[in-house]
């Protein structure tokens, strides 16, 4: 019986730890507000328009404001890359 007891606590401790769950960066938002929880781990939002916005929401809690990473001005094609192939000579005969 102790073995059956044991098998099920164990299988229990396994199925408890459950992975970590990704961080979500809405791209539609420039600011996001991480904010830190009990045990150390962390949780980001990225909902806020502005950094007023954002630390606004951050006041008395366990945050702070940060630039999202993934965010894309409206409109911006991305960043400028420089041209394939040869380039041009520099003078000519």
């Amino acid at each position: 019986m102790d073995a059956i007891g044991a098998s099920i606590i164990a299988g229990a401790t396994i199925l408890a730890i459950a992975p970590a769950s990704a961080q979500r960066y809405d791209p539609n938002y420039p600011v996001c507000l991480q904010r830190w929880e009990w045990g150390g781990s962390s949780t980001i939002y990225c909902s806020y328009a502005s950094w007023q916005a954002c630390k606004d929401a951050a006041v008395g809690l366990p945050a702070m404001c940060m630039v999202n990473p993934y965010w894309s001005q409206p409109g911006s094609a991305g960043p400028v890359r420089a041209p394939r192939g040869r380039a041009a000579p520099a003078s000519t005969w």
